[in-house]
């Protein structure tokens, strides 16, 4: 075998690749197109995101042994119940008799 035939099999080669990935891209977007069946809104009918939101923004009962609410400035919520079961296992106490207002991250 000659140069130009290694050329040829590796364009060729290649060439394989390149439509076999291209009739990949096409399967998939003519799956994406497919409808999943999904039933659309009815009017007047809310979404779950809607049903979550008003969920949260009723005023509902606190469970027993919460403090309230706190605010966080520029702390992540995992940082800041990890501060607050450390303040809690620091002072000997349950953390429900705690109450923390406020966590901010100190920044230098």
């Amino acid at each position: 075998m000659t140069i130009a035939d290694y050329l040829f099999y590796a364009v060729m080669g290649i060439c394989v690749v390149f439509v076999g990935l291209l009739l990949v891209m096409l399967f998939i977007k003519i799956i994406m197109a497919i409808p999943e069946g999904k039933p659309k809104n009815v009017p007047g009918e809310k979404t779950p995101a809607e049903v979550v939101a008003a969920v949260a923004a009723e005023d509902a009962p606190k469970a027993p042994g919460v403090a309230g609410d706190i605010k966080l400035y520029d702390t992540d919520p995992r940082d800041a119940a990890m501060i607050m079961a450390i303040v809690a296992d620091e002072l000997q106490k349950p953390l429900n008799e705690l109450r923390f207002i406020s966590i901010k991250e100190v920044k230098e």
